[in-house]
C-alpha cells in the first residue's frame, strides 16, 4: 500500500491529480494510487480522484477486505445546490458523504462482558444515538473515509481516506481475522449480510417460499460447504423475518396520484434508474430501469454476445407500453436486463436513453463489448444503436412474418395485397385491425428485412418465450384494475417478475426448488424442436413447397409447414396459427440446413448484396477503398468456392449436432 503513495505539497493541487478508473466491476483502495496530503485540515490523509459514478463500486470493494470484512454505512451526508457558492474552494463539494465502518466508532465490547463504563454509554459523536439493535456490533473501529462530489467538477469524486486501517483507539485490530478476540465469532466477518444474500432471500420470499423453508435451505447450504465462512452464513430467522415484514408492508401505490407515486419510487431507487423524464406538455414520459441483478446479468451474458429489444408490450392495456432489453444465457433463454417504460411509440426517444445505458455498462467494466443488437421494429434509427454499442444490428421478423408472402426474397416487394384482402373480406374485425395496424407499415417492414440481417430462429424462439411469460404474469385478470398505473408495473417487474427469473437461474445452478419453477416457460420452442425425431419429419427434397411433421402427442395427426427452411415459414398447428414460432417450423429448418436443401437464407442474400453494392459503389478514401476491396474480394471468392463445392457434390454435410445452424453459425457466431 505504501508503494502506491506519493507526497504532495498542498491540497490546492488536487485538480492536477489523474482520475483513476480501475478496470474492475468493484475495486478497493488496493487498486488505487494514493497521494498523502500535507498540512491543512486533511493533513496526513490519503486522497485520490475517481469518477463519481463509481463511488458505489469503491464502497463495495472496500467492504470485501479479506482481512477485515466490513460494511461501510453512511454516517453523515450533506448537499449543496449548484450556484450556491460564488467562489468554491478547490475541494468544495456539491455532495459530501462520510462513510464509517459499521464496527465503529463506538466500542461496546466491554459492556458485552458485563463491564459498563461511562464512555460506553455516551451517545456517538455522529449524533445518531445509541443505534438500537446494533450495539453488539460496535468494536471501536476507526476506519472511515469521506467522498466529495467536487463543486467545480461534478463528474469527479474526491476520496479522502481519513483512517485506512480497521483498528481501535489503541491501534490494535478490532475485528476480522487479525483480531484474536474475534476468532470464532461474527466479528470475523462483515457486520451485515451482503447485498447478494439479501437479493437471494428477497427473491425467495417474492416467489412464495415460506420462511421456515428458507432457513432450512440455508442451514443445508452452510453444512454442505463445511460450516460458516462469512457473515452470510450467519443468516438468522430474524433477518428473514425482517425482510418478510418489509415485503408484506410494501405497496406499489406510494401516492394516490400515479405520477407522484412514480416520482417517489425513482427517488427511493435512484440506483436502479439509468434515465428518467417525467411527462410534460412538450416531452414524453421515459423511465429506464436496471436493477443490480439485471446489471450483473448484462455484464455476464451480454459481453461478446447479443442484446435483443422487445418493444411496445402492453400497448393496448397499459397506460404506457413496456420495452425490454434481453440477453441470452448459456441455455439460450432470454433474460430481461433493462426495462424502459415510455409514452412515446416506436423509436422516437431511444436516443435519449440508449447511450446512457451503454455508458453505464462500460463504467462497470470498460472491457465489456457487444457483438450484435437485435431490433423488432424497423422504425428505430439504427445509427443511434450502432453509435451507442459499436456493434452490428440484426432484425427480428417475428412480428411481421405472419403477413409476409411465402415467395422468395426477390418477389417480396410484390406482395399480393388485393388477393389477401379478398380472401379475408368477410373477417371485418381482423381486416379493420390489419388496415389500421399493419398496412401502413408493410413497406417499412419489408425495407427493414431487406437492409438488415435477420436473427436466427433460435434467438427468435427465446424472445417469444419471454413475451409469453410476460403476458402470463402481467395480463392476469386479477390485475386488471392496476393496468392503468405505472407504479404497479414498476413494482411488479422489479419484485415478483424479476424474482421468477432469479429462481430459474438459481434452481438450474444448484438443483434446489425445482418443484417451484414454472415448467411451461423452462424451455422455448427451439429446445422443444430438438425433441422431435428426424423420422417424424417428411420433406420432399424435389419439391420444397411444404413439409410435414407428425404430432408428438397424437401420432395420427401431421402438421403442414409451408416454405420450409425459410425465415418466413408458416405452420398450421394451433400455436403457429396464433402467430407464435412453433417447434415444427424450427425442426424443419434444422433438417433443411443439415441436408442442404433449403433456399439460401435471407441474411446470406442480404450479405451478398451488400458486398456487390460495396464493389459497385467504391468509397472515396483510398485507405478505406483498399481495405474494402481486399476484404470484399476475399469474401466473394469464399462464397464462390462454397457454391462450386456444393454444385459438384463435394461439400460434405457436418454431423447433425453441428450442422443444425451451419449458415447462421457463419453469419451469427454462437455465444461462448
Amino acid at each position: 500500500m505504501k508503494g502506491h503513495e506519493h507526497k504532495m505539497a498542498r491540497m490546492e493541487d488536487i485538480l492536477n491529480l489523474p482520475v483513476q478508473d480501475p478496470p474492475f466491476a468493484e475495486f478497493s483502495a488496493a487498486h488505487i494510487k494514493w497521494v498523502k496530503v500535507e498540512g491543512g485540515r486533511q493533513g496526513g490523509d490519503d486522497i485520490a480522484l475517481i469518477p463519481f459514478a463509481r463511488v458505489d463500486d469503491f464502497v463495495k470493494g472496500e467492504s470485501s477486505n479479506a482481512e477485515c470484512p466490513a460494511s461501510f454505512r453512511i454516517e453523515s451526508k450533506r448537499k449543496r445546490p449548484e450556484g450556491s457558492v460564488s467562489k468554491p474552494r478547490v475541494d468544495g463539494y456539491l455532495e459530501y458523504t462520510l462513510y464509517w465502518c459499521s464496527y465503529g466508532p463506538e466500542d461496546y465490547r466491554e459492556s458485552e462482558s458485563g463491564i459498563v463504563d461511562g464512555s460506553s454509554m455516551m451517545k456517538p459523536a455522529s449524533g445518531k444515538g445509541s443505534r438500537p439493535g446494533r450495539r453488539h456490533m460496535m468494536r471501536g473501529c476507526l476506519c472511515h473515509f469521506t467522498v466529495k462530489r467536487l463543486y467545480t467538477r461534478p463528474l469527479i469524486a474526491l476520496i479522502i481516506y481519513n483512517q485506512r486501517m480497521h483498528v481501535d483507539k489503541s491501534g490494535a485490530p478490532c475485528h476480522g481475522i487479525l483480531d484474536q478476540d474475534a476468532m470464532g465469532t461474527r466479528a470475523m466477518y462483515a457486520p451485515r449480510i451482503s447485498e447478494e444474500q439479501r437479493q437471494k432471500v428477497m427473491s425467495m420470499l417474492y416467489v412464495g417460499i415460506p420462511l421456515d423453508n428458507i432457513i432450512q435451505h440455508h442451514i443445508e447450504v452452510v453444512q454442505e460447504h463445511g460450516g460458516p465462512h462469512n457473515r452470510d452464513d450467519f443468516l438468522s430467522r430474524s433477518d428473514v423475518r425482517n425482510m418478510e415484514r418489509l415485503i408484506r408492508n410494501s405497496s406499489h401505490e406510494l401516492h394516490a396520484d400515479d405520477g407522484c407515486s412514480v416520482n417517489i419510487w425513482v427517488q427511493r431507487h435512484h440506483k436502479h434508474v439509468f434515465y428518467f423524464e417525467g411527462s410534460s406538455s412538450s416531452e414524453p414520459f421515459v423511465l429506464g430501469i436496471q436493477t443490480d441483478w439485471q446489471l450483473q446479468q448484462m455484464l455476464q451474458y451480454g459481453h461478446n454476445s447479443y442484446i435483443a429489444f422487445h418493444s411496445t408490450f402492453g400497448l393496448k392495456k397499459f397506460k404506457y407500453p413496456l420495452c425490454t432489453l434481453l440477453v441470452f444465457d448459456t441455455s439460450r433463454n432470454a433474460i430481461p436486463v433493462a426495462w424502459v417504460i415510455t409514452s412515446s411509440i416506436g423509436g422516437q426517444v431511444i436516443h435519449k436513453w440508449i447511450g446512457l445505458l451503454a455508458e453505464r455498462i462500460r463504467t462497470k467494466d470498460p472491457r465489456w463489448r457487444l457483438d450484435a443488437f437485435l431490433v423488432d421494429d424497423p422504425s428505430y434509427e439504427i445509427s443511434i444503436i450502432r453509435e451507442a454499442f459499436h456493434c452490428r444490428v440484426f432484425f427480428m421478423h417475428l412480428a411481421c412474418s405472419a403477413f409476409l408472402d411465402k415467395k422468395p426474397f426477390k418477389d417480396m416487394q410484390k406482395l399480393r395485397f388485393e388477393e389477401f384482402l379478398q380472401v379475408f373480406v368477410d373477417q371485418c374485425a381482423f381486416m379493420d385491425y390489419f388496415k389500421r395496424r399493419w398496412l401502413p407499415n408493410i413497406e417499412l417492414w419489408v425495407n427493414g428485412i431487406r437492409s438488415l440481417p435477420v436473427a436466427t430462429p433460435e434467438l427468435n424462439a427465446a424472445i417469444e418465450c419471454y413475451h409469453l411469460r410476460l403476458k402470463s404474469k402481467l395480463f392476469n385478470e386479477q390485475y386488471v384494475n392496476s393496468w392503468s398505473r405505472v407504479d404497479w408495473l414498476i413494482h411488479t417487474l422489479t419484485t415478483e417478475f424479476q424474482s421468477s427469473y432469479w429462481l430459474d437461474q438459481y434452481s438450474t445452478e444448484t438443483g434446489y426448488f425445482e418443484n417451484l419453477r414454472d415448467k411451461s416457460f423452462s424451455t422455448n420452442s427451439w429446445y422443444q424442436a430438438l425433441q422431435i425425431l428426424d423420422v417424424d419429419v417428411i420433406i420432399d427434397e424435389q419439391n420444397l413447397r411444404y413439409a410435414k411433421v407428425i404430432s408428438q402427442s397424437d401420432r395420427s395427426l401431421a402438421y403442414t409447414i409451408w416454405n420450409p427452411g425459410s425465415e418466413f415459414s408458416l405452420c398450421d398447428c394451433p400455436g403457429s396459427m396464433l402467430g407464435n414460432l412453433c417447434k415444427h417450423i424450427i425442426k424443419v429448418a434444422i433438417l433443411c440446413k443439415s441436408r442442404q436443401v433449403a433456399r439460401p437464407l435471407l441474411a446470406a442474400q442480404v450479405y451478398r448484396q451488400a458486398l456487390l453494392t460495396l464493389l459497385q459503389n467504391l468509397p472515396d478514401d483510398p485507405v478505406v477503398l483498399d481495405h474494402a476491396i481486399l476484404h470484399a474480394t476475399r469474401l466473394q471468392q469464399d462464397i464462390k468456392g462454397l457454391e462450386e463445392l456444393s454444385n459438384s457434390g463435394l461439400l460434405q454435410s457436418l454431423p447433425s449436432e453441428v450442422n443444425s445452424h451451419v449458415v447462421d453459425g457463419i453469419l451469427f457466431p454462437r455465444v461462448p
